[in-house]
């Protein structure tokens, strides 16, 4: 007994010797079986398996995802806000843009994997098409959003510059269009719909937190439209003055700066501001928002605005060319913003009584593709689109279209500066792109959301035709 004990001892001794050199004389995969597995840092995400992992439309199928219908073209390159969730997390939606339709899927809470369900509850397309449900005016979907009651889901349309207005039954997710002009809003001619003004080319939607209202921003008429919502079937109407949309240009609107192209859009938690990326001002328009009215308006003096180049009545801020998606962290003191010419994630603390925007000071202030002065360094980061913030504040989600990635950056919470996770885990993208993690069916990737219990990450990827499933690791 006590030679075995004096062998025991004389082992734990010269383990780290072993291990060393195991180390030199042994092959990888046979080091990995002496050393205990490295535990998953919180934040970074792993692909679900097989065919969980990844659902491509039926018409192009690819090697180990499941298969679709109406998901040809998922989240075009106008359009960051492709992919909604439910408030419950037990539906997901995707705009399509290729198949004209809303494709529908319901979620399972506990494995987070997607299943589409049959015939027209499991998708919503102009004139029925691929067996689902029937629309008007969905031609070219780019955006969805989902109502906080959940019994609503609006869509915008680029190519009959609508928005679609949609019930939403809260029991299965399917989804039926309200009737005749109540259905659907066109700042064109289009049959049935009604005729709405500022919407030109509509690219991002979004629904207030208090479901009073709808706001949509119109990448060719350089204008964001609004609108009141019924919250009893959700029907939408706007208001006949000017206070029915703010634009650069545009008669009959309230008159805004720095609203060239509106790409990205988001409303802070207390309702009182609406942030606007504008891709072709390079600039974050903000507005206030009256919450008792919805109305929304500019503040002048320089806070309405943040620029890439001077432009007088607004502040100059840096890499915001091609400012594309924004996004607002819990407790609503900071905001986010992607631009797609600059490569670049931008941060700014928020004033929670005035809503006016300050960019962080130093490389707080920008991460950056490869290398740009007095900012952080960023990788995998060509042509950032879509943007989540953490539901617990903790990280920061950024899909990058032209790279096909999925960036994985940790958030200060006190702080608000934002960091790439080191090594691979910093980053999932196609077995191209180096020193990321590698996952599947990634092409084109535009548009992200995160389950509301943070444990999800679902993507679009227009160059796939696929929605991809991500575990969040805590």
């Amino acid at each position: 007994m006590k030679n075995a004990l004096r062998h025991t001892r004389l082992l734990r001794g010269m383990l780290p010797a072993l291990v060393v050199i195991a180390a030199l004389v042994l092959p990888a995969s046979a080091f990995a079986v002496l050393v205990p597995q490295q535990v998953t840092a919180p934040g970074t995400l792993s692909q679900l398996k097989g065919s969980r992992g990844c659902l491509v439309d039926r018409s192009k199928p690819a090697g180990g995802c499941g298969t679709a219908r109406a998901l040809k073209g998922p989240g075009p390159f106008m359009g960051s806000r492709a992919i909604a969730l439910s408030p419950n997390g037990s539906n997901v939606y995707v705009a399509s843009s290729d198949s004209d339709a809303i494709a529908i899927f319901r979620r399972d809470s506990r494995t987070g994997a997607l299943i589409q369900p049959k015939g027209a509850a499991g998708c919503i397309a102009v004139k029925g098409a691929s067996g689902c449900a029937s629309a008007v005016g969905l031609d070219g979907p780019n955006s969805v959003a989902v109502s906080p009651d959940g019994r609503n889901v609006y869509a915008t349309s680029r190519v009959s510059n609508s928005i679609g207005v949609f019930r939403r039954n809260r029991q299965t997710g399917a989804l039926t269009q309200l009737p005749a002009a109540a259905g659907c809003i066109s700042g064109l001619p289009v049959p049935v719909c009604a005729a709405g003004r500022g919407l030109v080319g509509p690219d991002v939607v979004v629904v207030s937190h208090d479901g009073r209202n709808v706001y949509v921003g119109s990448f060719f008429g350089n204008a964001v439209a609004v609108f009141d919502r019924d919250p009893s079937s959700g029907a939408l109407t706007q208001p006949g003055d000017s206070t029915g949309c703010i634009a650069e240009a545009i008669a009959g609107c309230a008159p805004g700066i720095a609203l060239g192209a509106p790409e990205g859009m988001a409303i802070s938690g207390d309702g009182t501001s609406v942030y606007v990326a504008s891709a072709l001002s390079n600039a974050v328009a903000v507005l206030a928002r009256d919450p008792s009215t919805g109305t929304l308006t500019q503040p002048a003096g320089g806070s309405g605005c943040i620029v890439d180049s001077p432009l007088a009545g607004c502040t100059t801020g840096v890499q915001l060319s091609g400012a594309n998606a924004v996004a607002i962290s819990p407790g609503n003191g900071d905001a986010y913003v992607t631009s797609l010419f600059s490569n670049s994630v931008t941060s700014f603390t928020r004033s929670t009584s005035t809503g006016a925007l300050t960019q962080k000071e130093g490389t707080a202030g920008c991460l950056v593709y490869l290398r740009a002065v007095g900012c952080s360094f960023g990788r995998a980061l060509i042509a950032p689109e879509g943007l989540a913030v953490s539901p617990d504040g903790s990280n920061l989600y950024v899909a990058a279209f032209k790279t096909g990635a999925i960036d994985v950056l940790d958030r200060g919470r006190k702080s608000g500066a934002v960091a790439q996770k080191p090594g691979r885990p910093g980053c999932l993208a196609p077995p191209s792109v180096a020193g990321c993690t590698r996952a599947r069916a990634l092409r084109g990737v535009s548009s992200i959301a995160l389950s509301p219990d943070g444990r999800y990450l679902y993507s679009t990827s227009f160059g796939s035709n696929a929605v991809d499933i991500f575990r969040r690791n805590k």
